[in-house]
């Protein structure tokens, strides 16, 4: 349903101007961002200078037809049809407790893997050596903001983690758990997720949970109910949600800086941020405090964080996911997905979360996900292909580029991947265009008196948008159609073609510590940082962000992550977690020294004495 015409769009690479908007930190941005919201002049200057206009001049949008929806529906086969013999189900999550988990675990150098994996609880919690409520009790004290004494009173917790929660439902949580402990005892889990402690963006509605978007405006949903993924994941899957995680305030950054709760601290460098707008969720299964979390990515939420605090994330296609009955801010853009402390669990956690959700306009039409026991034989029998176009990987960093290459040529040499270079059409404007996009249907869901309650930063960054005309967004969506009819073009060209870039042309973001009081905008960063990821975003297509080594940080102690992200044609997100399982043996196989532990790290002591 709705796939594109295949045709190619051959432009010579053209590289990105320099840009050149103003950088402000601290009280200039405080003070400037007061006077930016009343100057209509100054936000249209501050519009043309960040290149906005430049769509006007592509002469390969004459007479293309504007794209507004970039949801493309693989519809079932009738082998994928969701009936099985038994009576069950495909979207029942106790199916997934009948597979061979095990044998996807990559075997790393040192002893065990640095980070707990969902099965290590469950198979911890079937033995009877731990249950579900034990875990909890000992992580509330470190993810609550505030802590409840013994009498009853209150007091600010003194934990460095509980910087990467916003809240913690202790009542809803202890009562997730005693359900769970008694399953546990019965002998009837759920799922592989059953008293798994998990973390939940605060961009997502959870009953009993307000909702700010990291913000001070309260969007709690007057239905007080839950998002249908969040809801797959507790209700239906048993994990006990330990709290809703820290965002970049209405998702318009990447670096996850918020003046209003505190700014989580990368916990590989604290020096670095963790990269946002799901910057909470990566900071707490990098931690080892969860080892799955729910995020949003509407230009690279989730690929973002999970690069640079290095962790796996998983940006589904358009539409699969559902959130209902939450609103989306920027639905042609946005989607929820997974960030995950291994590949395991993020399997585990799409395959529960994408269930079609028959109530749901776009997600009810998709198939059910499948098992990498279905999806590896077939992938064995294909020829399979890497596209890489390296006009545009060459503009990322050095470390950057020679961290990617050497998993690539792994993939390459010992896993029978053939290399295609490719081209991508006006990948600079495309960036633009995406930019404009996501700025409107945000401001779309916002109302005039709501951004002045925003941080400096979105203040400025709202303002400007607010000035794109009607006739650029249409230029915009012509060019949405453009990259989407160029990609259909390559996987018809290179059937089950996965494009490999870097997640981010940079080694981590560092920070001055007073950015850290009244924020900071520099979209000159902002654009580099997201130079890759917007594609997927912009037109629908599935990526993951998987770590594939470290680099020396340029501030403070500890090596940086560096992320590779990989997106495929639409609805491949099982051929993509394929490819994941593969970079994770490659990381904790192949990579000097394997996968590393952070600095600022958590780990149940009791797994390793029980």
């Amino acid at each position: 349903m709705n796939y594109p015409v295949a045709k190619a769009c051959d432009v010579p690479y053209r590289p990105a101007h320099k840009q050149n908007n103003p950088v402000v930190k601290g009280l200039p941005l405080y003070y400037g961002a007061k006077i930016l919201a009343s100057c209509g002049p100054l936000q249209d200057l501050l519009w043309s200078n960040a290149g906005f206009a430049s769509l006007r001049g592509l002469p390969e949008l004459d007479n293309v037809d504007p794209r507004y929806e970039p949801t493309v529906i693989k519809t079932p086969s009738i082998s994928e049809s969701p009936k099985r013999a038994d009576g069950r189900a495909e979207s029942d999550p106790s199916l997934l407790l009948e597979e061979d988990w095990t044998r996807r675990r990559p075997q790393l150098k040192e002893t065990g893997s640095p980070y707990l994996s969902s099965l290590d609880y469950h198979e911890a919690y079937k033995s009877g050596k731990l249950t579900p409520t034990t875990v909890l009790e000992n992580l509330l004290p470190l993810v609550s903001r505030e802590v409840s004494l013994k009498n009853g009173d209150q007091q600010t917790s003194s934990s460095h983690h509980a910087t990467a929660f916003l809240q913690t439902r202790e009542d809803l949580a202890r009562q997730a758990a005693a359900a769970s402990t008694s399953r546990y005892a019965a002998g009837k889990p759920l799922s592989p997720l059953d008293g798994v402690p998990i973390a939940v963006k605060d961009e997502e509605d959870v009953r009993g949970y307000k909702k700010y978007l990291g913000s001070k405006i309260d969007f709690t949903s007057r239905e007080d109910a839950t998002s249908y993924c969040v809801r797959r994941w507790l209700e239906d899957g048993g994990a006990v949600m330990v709290g809703k995680t820290n965002m970049h305030e209405l998702g318009m950054d990447t670096t996850n800086n918020n003046q209003t709760y505190g700014t989580p601290l990368n916990p590989h460098n604290d020096r670095y941020y963790t990269g946002g707008s799901s910057g909470g969720s990566a900071y707490a299964v990098s931690a080892g405090l969860v080892p799955l979390a729910i995020g949003n990515d509407g230009g690279g939420s989730i690929r973002i964080p999970s690069a640079y605090c290095g962790v796996y994330g998983l940006k589904p296609s358009s539409g699969r996911v559902s959130i209902r009955p939450t609103a989306n801010l920027a639905k042609s853009t946005a989607v929820a997905g997974p960030v995950a402390a291994n590949m395991v669990d993020l399997e585990i956690g799409y395959r529960l979360m994408a269930q079609p959700d028959p109530l749901d306009g776009d997600s009810k039409h998709f198939p059910p996900p499948r098992s990498q026991t279905v999806v590896e034989p077939e992938t064995r029998r294909k020829r399979k292909f890497l596209g890489v176009y390296d006009e545009w990987i060459a503009s990322a960093d050095g470390p950057v580029r020679e961290a990617c290459q050497a998993a690539i040529h792994y993939l390459t040499t010992e896993l029978g991947y053939t290399l295609v270079p490719i081209t991508l059409p006006h990948v600079h404007s495309g960036q633009l265009a995406h930019a404009m996009t996501i700025m409107s249907e945000a401001l779309s869901g916002l109302k005039p008196t709501q951004i002045s309650h925003l941080s400096p930063a979105n203040q400025v960054l709202l303002s400007v948008g607010s000035r794109t005309p009607a006739t650029d967004f249409m230029q915009a969506q012509k060019l949405r159609n453009v990259l989407m009819q160029h990609l259909s073009h390559l996987f018809t060209q290179h059937p089950g073609l996965i494009i490999l870039t870097p997640t981010t042309p940079n080694a981590g973001w560092s920070f001055h510590p007073s950015e850290l009081t009244h924020g900071s905008t520099d979209a000159n960063m902002q654009i580099r940082n997201m130079e890759y990821v917007w594609l997927a975003n912009f037109t629908g297509c599935p990526a993951i962000s998987v770590p594939v080594g470290y680099v020396a940080p340029k501030e403070g102690k500890g090596r940086v992550p560096v992320g590779m992200m990989a997106m495929g044609e639409w609805c491949t997100e099982d051929e993509l977690i394929g490819l994941g399982y593969e970079c994770e043996r490659f990381l904790g196989e192949r990579y000097e020294g394997g996968r590393a532990r952070p600095g600022n790290f958590y780990r149940e002591e009791f797994f390793s004495s029980s």
